[in-house]
């Protein structure tokens, strides 16, 4: 054979075998596991009462991992509200939650059972008090409340801590100035419409399913909370530190409001697991929650505000390791 010949032949041969191997490289790339496993099993995730932004977020979410994590089962599960959901996540009743900022300082600095296990993904969305009377009620303000009946939110909810706090920084002892009737939002719109309840606290995202409903079908107004008020709760000191000043916008409550701005307080939400939950998991689970924000906000409004410039700031809590490395690998 001419030596042209063989060397042709022989760059044929090569070509041939280097086009083997990019294929069978291909293949075990398909087929080889590789980086980080794709998380698995079954999750826990503790909403709140079925007519609130806990649970209709959640069940929008539920939808959104199915898609992002298909081989994670979420099982949604009820709740008071934030400290029922803090109290369930430290004793691994549940693997995520949702709770308001003030609440687990609360919880930490009470250091009840399992405190500090608790860690942060992301901070989701603010609460805004919202403090519901019938349109003709003589209620102007807080203090007006004394010895009327009032919706404070279940003893296991984020609104009963707030609705306490607000009372006492009236003047008024939650236990004995006011008729305090413990109930969730769920149930506090009917009762006010039959006239069993004089007003009722609740705090939620803007707006809120079951007073937007309530507002509609029935004439109530809001009353304000000033910044006077949000200034004595931040001269109690410890967890009353996470309120702010805030402003619940004309459009939230168009018939409830008069197409006025009111006056209130507002607390930060955060997306809450344990030390130990899976660092993959929690890493997929706070992508989700970000890549999501505006398929879930388009039908809860609260979730457009999540924003991932700010939902690495867990305060009180520590960032879980699995968060942060997802916000690591999304840093400009």
């Amino acid at each position: 054979m001419p030596a042209s010949l063989s060397r042709t032949v022989r760059r044929r041969v090569l070509a041939v075998a280097a086009a083997l191997l990019t294929v069978c490289g291909v293949l075990v790339w398909w087929l080889v596991p590789f980086g980080s496993p794709v998380p698995s099993g079954s999750v826990t995730f503790s909403t709140g009462v079925p007519t609130g932004v806990y649970q209709r977020y959640g069940k929008l979410l539920q939808q959104a991992l199915a898609q992002d994590l298909p081989e994670v089962s979420i099982t949604l599960k009820d709740s008071e509200g934030s400290q029922q959901n803090l109290a369930r996540v430290a004793a691994g009743e549940a693997d995520f939650t949702i709770a308001t900022a003030d609440a687990v300082a609360q919880y930490q600095r009470e250091r009840r059972p399992g405190f500090e296990r608790l860690r942060g993904c992301a901070r989701l969305y603010d609460d805004y008090v919202q403090l519901v009377v019938r349109k003709g009620s003589s209620v102007q303000n807080v203090r007006d409340l004394r010895g009327l009946r009032v919706g404070v939110g279940q003893d296991g909810s984020g609104v009963r801590l707030i609705a306490d706090r607000v009372l006492a920084a009236a003047g008024l002892t939650p236990v004995s100035d006011v008729e305090a009737i413990s109930v969730g939002i769920d149930t506090m719109p009917g009762l006010l419409e039959r006239g069993a309840l004089d007003a009722f606290f609740w705090s939620g995202g803007l707006p809120t399913d079951a007073v937007q409903k309530l507002a509609d079908r029935y004439e109530v107004r809001l009353l304000p909370l000033d910044s006077a008020l949000v200034d004595r709760l931040h001269d109690v000191g410890g967890s009353t530190r996470h309120y702010r000043s805030a402003v619940i916008p004309a459009d939230a409550y168009a018939k409830a409001q008069d197409g006025q701005p009111i006056a209130t307080l507002a607390v930060a939400n955060l997306l809450v697991t344990t030390e130990e939950a899976d660092e993959d998991l929690v890493e997929g689970f706070t992508r989700t929650v970000i890549r999501s924000r505006d398929r879930i906000g388009s039908q809860v409004h609260p979730a457009q505000l999540v924003d991932l410039r700010t939902a690495v700031y867990t305060e009180p809590l520590t960032l879980h390791d699995g968060a942060r490395r997802y916000y690591r690998s999304v840093k400009p």
